[in-house]
């Protein structure tokens, strides 16, 4: 039974940056349930897939020195251990992760048209298309079995997970491996990062709750791995049920500390509920205190994360503008608080005091970057794991 817990009110999509602040814009619900069988959370009304992932997609992947490092990383681990003679990737964006395989082994599945024609023009086969039992029988036909499919931050954002299990099961090998990485349900609870929840994020994945949907469509858990990106992600292994891969240690011990956590109770999230409340309050009297102090304050990042921060928080009035190195999002204005978003090199000048961290998750290459800022006397102000300044 699904059960509400969090209520982050009427927000916009997080990828629909506009390009005039009077454009009317599409808003829903950001409502969060936990489902008391399968220990699922995940949004209660999910946004049509087709409204969020378009020709006007704006995150690149690639575009940041830490996801090109972590995706070299995993895809050369991937090939070392598991050999594949032909691999696949569901939510190729821009082809940070297939960059690293020779073009003849591996595919690629994209839905939105304007990163598929990107991954296309590098000379690597890609499907335009959602992932559904329908392109996965069109992809079995031509190309036959697949021993590896891998997919990062797209699986999360799937409404029909039985479908899309299916239609995994369908095309891989006898002895194929899938592997998912997501944003982890352990770390959001534990950091109180309540803006992994957006739009796209239907689901944000623990292990207990990947074993038991992959037990029903005949597959297995069988491994995890901890990633540092975007702020606690978990890699999956996943095989067909019977295959001879044994669960490792790893898995056994992060299942028992998910037990251990109580992250199959309802009381959990409500208390999680009651932190996102109180990092709200916190938040927004420690910016009302310093614009009583005259200071200067942006934001880092036109993250989707950011999205569900700002339109929750209602951050327009305190923060004067973002930056950010995306540039197919410079000269846009941030979803529902159509905030301008230009350039680091033109925005994050002298007269900034303060700068959130809206890509609070890439914070270490940030404070790297921007020594000159903290030198002078800038500083940083996160929510993460709690409301402080940096």
């Amino acid at each position: 039974m699904k059960k509400k817990f969090l209520d982050l009110g009427l927000q916009p999509l997080a990828n629909s940056f506009l390009t005039t602040r009077k454009k009317k814009e599409f808003k829903y619900n950001l409502s969060i349930c936990f489902d008391t069988k399968t220990f699922l959370v995940s949004l209660i009304k999910s946004v049509n897939p087709k409204k969020q992932y378009t020709e006007f997609y704006a995150h690149r992947a690639s575009e940041s020195k830490t996801a090109r490092e972590a995706f070299k990383n995993v895809a050369f681990n991937l090939q070392k251990r598991f050999n594949p003679k032909l691999s696949m990737e569901i939510g190729s964006n821009d082809g940070v992760f297939i960059r690293n395989f020779k073009k003849n082994k591996i595919i690629s599945v994209e839905p939105c048209l304007n990163l598929a024609k990107i991954t296309k023009k590098l000379g690597f086969t890609t499907y335009p298309d959602f992932w559904d039992m329908k392109i996965s029988k069109k992809i079995s036909k031509k190309h036959g079995k697949l021993d590896l499919i891998y997919s990062a931050n797209t699986i999360s954002h799937i409404p029909d997970l039985d479908e899309t299990f299916l239609a995994t099961n369908n095309i891989l090998s006898e002895k194929g491996v899938l592997v998912i990485e997501d944003p982890s349900l352990l770390e959001v609870i534990k950091n109180n990062t309540y803006d992994q929840f957006y739009d796209e994020h239907v689901y944000v994945f623990s292990a207990i709750a990947i074993s038991k949907i992959t037990e029903k469509h005949n597959l297995e858990l069988f491994d995890i791995n901890y990633s540092s990106v975007h702020g606690g992600s978990m890699r999956y292994f996943i095989c067909k049920k019977g295959a001879f891969y044994k669960k490792t240690l790893r898995l056994k011990k992060q299942i028992k500390e998910e037990y251990r956590k109580k992250m199959d109770k309802l009381s959990t999230y409500l208390k999680f509920a009651s932190r996102v409340k109180k990092s709200k309050y916190d938040l927004i009297k420690l910016l009302k205190k310093l614009k009583k102090q005259k200071k200067k304050i942006i934001s880092y990042g036109a993250t989707y994360k950011s999205t569900t921060i700002f339109n929750y928080c209602k951050l327009g009035r305190y923060i004067d503008y973002v930056v950010d190195t995306t540039k197919n999002k410079q000269g846009k204005f941030t979803p529902g608080q159509h905030l301008k978003i230009i350039k680091p090199e033109l925005g994050f000048n002298d007269s900034v005091d303060y700068a959130y961290l809206g890509a609070w998750n890439f914070k270490d290459e940030i404070v790297k970057k921007e020594k000159n800022f903290i030198k002078r006397g800038g500083k940083f102000i996160t929510h993460t794991p709690k409301v402080k300044i940096i």
